[in-house]
């Protein structure tokens, strides 16, 4: 359901993301590693047609990100690892606006919002402002409005952010839920998150993928902690 061509983009004379390619398909998580700086935020962005690759292209469920930007946004549902939002809206009005955006409308709507904000557990906050709510409340919020139209592709840089223990748990839960039905992927520093979710896991460093694989399989053949062979890795290529 997606796959990554050759994607490449620089800022300036950093390259931030340098020629990677990947497939995902529907019915796998994968987890995207990486030091901070590695290229993984870039990346999704261009994805989710947010960035526009320097060259190289993806398909999103068969569309181009270059050719048919529209058509991919229809088809994603994406969290930014700081997802925008109107300090002022209320979170209701706020995911009705989301609606608004996603033409969502009358009894289409009313089960769009009666299905995600209790998946996301946003309901003692409906009638809140955005400027009143905890980080981990915007965080759910944000998840809310990735997940409210129901889409094929999950898109989600660092969705545990900012969350307490339960809370990652719950959106955990819910990743591993969804992953029968959706090509998911999920950015993250928690590497037991990446065991908890993650059928797949790519490990990027300087814009470029040093590895693809499965926790089980780099657990087994490296003989250490998933967190031990993120060191080794990304240790190893910067040496």
């Amino acid at each position: 359901m997606i796959s990554a061509k050759e994607l490449r983009r620089s800022f300036g004379t950093i390259v931030a993301v340098d020629g990677i390619s990947f497939d995902v398909k529907k019915g796998q998580v994968l987890g995207f590693l990486g030091p901070n700086g590695a290229g993984k935020s870039t990346a999704m962005k261009m994805l989710a047609c947010f960035l526009k690759p320097d060259s190289g292209t993806a398909f999103v469920c068969g569309y181009d990100i270059l050719k048919n930007p529209v058509e991919v946004r229809r088809r994603i549902g994406y969290l930014a690892e700081n997802a925008p939002a109107y300090n002022e809206m209320t979170v209701g009005g706020f995911l009705n606006f989301i609606c608004d955006a996603r033409q969502i409308k009358g009894k289409k709507r009313k089960q769009a919002l009666d299905r995600i904000v209790p998946m996301c557990a946003i309901e003692s906050a409906y009638h809140q402002t955005i400027e009143t709510l905890s980080k981990g409340y915007k965080r759910r919020l944000g998840l809310a409005q990735a997940l409210i139209h129901d889409p094929e592709v999950l898109i989600l840089d660092e969705p545990t952010d900012g969350l307490d223990p339960n809370q990652k748990y719950e959106v955990r839960q819910l990743i591993n839920k969804m992953a029968e039905e959706k090509c998911i992927i999920v950015s993250t520093h928690i590497l037991e998150e990446v065991e908890a979710v993650c059928s797949r896991t790519i490990i990027i460093s300087r814009g470029r993928i040093l590895v693809d694989s499965t926790p089980e399989k780099l657990k087994a053949d490296y003989q250490c902690s998933l967190d031990e062979v993120f060191r080794k890795i990304t240790m190893a290529k910067v040496a």
